[in-house]
């Protein structure tokens, strides 16, 4: 397998980053990560545009993105599969044990892990911590991820795929890795970014593709809720058949699996939308 480090193609089991990049010592770095099919990456324009929003939300230098595009290009082609997860890594590189930078540029990582089709439907669970809809990283897709590590474990402990958390104020938010979306009187609806979830790739087209509406939504929405459906970059749309011990039999339910047929067929008619 070849990754991208330090300016170019690198063998993985041999490429290096140092134990002193900031990106390893506090967590100061940016991702992105794209679908590629067959070598061909989905909205890679959107995710380098967040790339660079999330770049500048943390302070980091503007990435190059002339380099970032060579790097996947790179990447993808010596690494050929059907189906991909394509991650970009972007971190303050070299740095003191502190949470002062360094001096030293930069760390910029593309590498590429094969992935297989989700399941039309899965089970998600809800979990006892908040975002943060008012911190310094909210909105900023960073490498922080130690909160959805654990909360994706306690999913993972209870035979869901994804776990579920409200805002500091009730409101339902997002996924570890995933939007939310419930359906309420045969229409869609999804939080909005001011409750403090990521500003998914997928999300917003679902949004523009669908008709769905931004909407604040109490936590316990998911308790009535008639469908509940995710969205993320390997998910697209993905059906909830549970959440938690309530069960919503027949899923994908219709609103929900006409969603899923119409982003399929926007996204194979348009790969960078």
């Amino acid at each position: 397998m070849k990754i991208w480090l330090d300016g170019g193609l690198q063998d993985s089991g041999s490429a290096r980053v140092s134990v002193f990049d900031h990106g390893l010592t506090v967590g100061d770095g940016i991702f992105e990560t794209v679908k590629a099919t067959d070598g061909r990456t989905f909205a890679l324009t959107r995710h380098l545009d967040r790339l660079a929003r999330s770049a500048s939300g943390l302070g980091l230098p503007e990435p190059d993105r002339d380099e970032v595009l060579r790097a996947c290009a790179a990447v993808l082609d010596a690494n050929p599969m059907p189906l991909g997860r394509l991650r970009i890594t972007y971190t303050g590189g070299h740095g003191p044990l502190g949470s002062d930078r360094g001096e030293q540029g930069p760390t910029l990582v593309v590498a590429l892990a094969e992935s297989g089709r989700r399941p039309d439907s899965t089970a998600v669970i809800t979990v006892p911590w908040t975002r943060n809809e008012r911190g310094a990283l909210t909105g900023l897709k960073t490498t922080s991820y130690a909160e959805n590590v654990v909360a994706l474990a306690r999913a993972r402990e209870q035979g869901g795929s994804e776990a579920l958390f409200a805002n500091t104020v009730g409101q339902l938010c997002e996924g570890t890795g995933s939007n939310v979306f419930v359906v309420l009187d045969g229409e869609i609806h999804t939080p909005p970014v001011a409750s403090g979830c990521l500003a998914g790739i997928t999300r917003a087209l679902t949004v523009e593709w669908t008709g769905a509406t931004e909407t604040d939504l109490p936590f316990d929405v998911l308790e009535r809720a008639e469908e509940v459906f995710l969205t993320s970059s390997l998910r697209d749309v993905q059906a909830v058949h549970r959440v938690d011990d309530r069960e919503l039999p027949g899923a994908p339910g219709p609103v929900t699996a006409k969603a899923m047929r119409i982003f399929a067929e926007r996204a194979a008619d348009d790969l960078d939308p």
